[in-house]
Order: structure tokens, then C-alpha cells, then sequence
């Protein structure tokens, strides 16, 4: 296996995270973001926590 290290400035990283990520499919994107939530929310006996729901009623005057 060959190592890569690419060196690049901070005002390259910017458009390199964009390009790699738009470089990936919707299916790969949607995986990265769900790996990403189990890793924040640790899964404990299969109840992870869940995103808050809210809901605001506004009561308009009927014209």
C-alpha cells in the first residue's frame, strides 16, 4: 500500500473539503453523516436519543 500526504494551505482547505465531498455520491454522503451520528449518540441497549421536536401555533386575526 502506497501512503499519500497531500500538504495544502488554509485557504485551499475550504474548496478541497467542498470538492471532495461533492466528488462523493448521495449515498456515500448519507452514510458518512449517519456514521457520524452513532458515533455522537453511542447506542445503548438499541435506544438512541432523538432529535427534539417543536412545534409553534400562532394565531392570526381572520381578515
Amino acid at each position: 500500500m502506497k501512503k499519500v500526504v497531500k500538504k495544502i494551505s488554509l485557504k485551499d482547505k475550504r474548496n478541497y473539503d467542498l470538492e471532495y465531498w461533492l466528488s462523493k455520491t448521495p449515498e456515500e454522503r448519507i452514510a458518512a453523516v449517519e456514521f457520524l451520528r452513532k458515533q455522537f449518540y453511542e447506542v445503548k441497549d438499541g435506544d438512541a436519543p432523538r432529535l427534539q421536536r417543536t412545534v409553534n401555533v400562532i394565531k392570526r386575526k381572520q381578515s
